[in-house]
């Protein structure tokens, strides 16, 4: 009796094993490896390992962090104008919308079903020169040839854009859900503007939806690989391009995993940065304490 009741204070920690042991077989013990690689060389006449700095040296110059400033750059693009779509659809869904938000919610998650790479060449079919986009276009007569949009970034963009957009929704959605709208009520009645309602109390308040949606979208975007593959065709490099490039087609896991190593840094930079701009208030109250 006393095991049975043993078992059941700690049934959520043995709930959460699997999720641990997966955790660290398939995430902390690749980073593991990935880490030997980049510090340490081996000897094979005597089989010992030494710590060096030559791959990480080898990854530091000017060209390397050009390709990190452009992915940077592209996956704030991108968590950005699914921050801007995103927030007003997630506020009319959880606030505005009562009738038929379950129904308008379910097809929101629709795409999940789909396998990610299927999505990505369903559009290679829309913007190729002969696809759906250009065809339109004609018809209309707005243009007189097909545009070339595909193999260009902004073909990555609009791509990462549609993939991703869920990713922002969904945690606004489940923020502003519960956000309390007497708050708005007192706020209007007490005679501010509606725009000033928004910034002082609806936008600080939903800030950790924000935050959260916006490294749901800018963490995976900075690393993308398949994307940029599929309509951008190779002609462009990107973070997720050039690992890929080190570890299948140069065979160089060393420098293949000391760049994803710095790559990593700046994103974790990054990240913290981010985390400490878009605190909630309450969260600043804590840090500040």
């Amino acid at each position: 009796m006393q095991l049975f009741n043993t078992l059941k204070k700690q049934a959520s920690f043995i709930a959460a094993v699997p999720a641990l042991i997966w955790q660290i077989l398939f995430l902390y013990v690749p980073l593991l490896f990935l880490l030997s690689a980049s510090f340490f060389k081996r000897w094979p006449v005597f089989n010992v390992y030494d710590l060096t700095f030559t791959n990480i040296a080898a990854v530091i110059t000017t060209a390397h962090f050009k390709i990190i400033g452009w992915s940077l750059i592209q996956a704030m693009t991108i968590a950005t104008a699914c921050l801007l779509v995103g927030y007003p659809v997630a506020y009319f869904f959880a606030v505005k919308m009562r009738r038929w938000k379950n129904f308008f919610l379910f097809f929101l998650m629709l795409p999940f079903w789909t396998n990610f790479l299927v999505q990505a060449y369903a559009w290679f079919f829309v913007l190729e020169r002969n696809g759906l986009l250009n065809r339109f276009l004609l018809s209309l007569g707005i243009i007189r040839e097909p545009l070339q949009i595909l193999y260009s970034p902004f073909a990555v963009i609009l791509v990462m854009f549609y993939c991703y957009l869920p990713f922002m929704i969904l945690p606004l959605y489940g923020v502003l859900e519960k956000f309390d709208l007497r708050l708005i009520e007192a706020s209007l009645d007490l005679g501010a503007t509606s725009s000033k309602t928004f910034f002082k109390i609806t936008l600080p308040l939903t800030m950790s939806g924000i935050r959260n949606g916006f490294l749901l979208v800018m963490v995976p975007a900075f690393g993308e690989y398949a994307i940029p593959a599929i309509m951008g065709g190779g002609r462009y490099l990107y973070v997720g391009s050039l690992i890929s490039n080190y570890f299948l087609e140069s065979r160089d896991p060393a420098v293949g995993s000391s760049f994803t190593t710095v790559s990593g840094c700046v994103i974790l930079f990054i990240v913290l940065i981010i985390s400490r701009v878009m605190a909630s208030p309450k969260q600043i109250q804590k840090q500040e304490r």
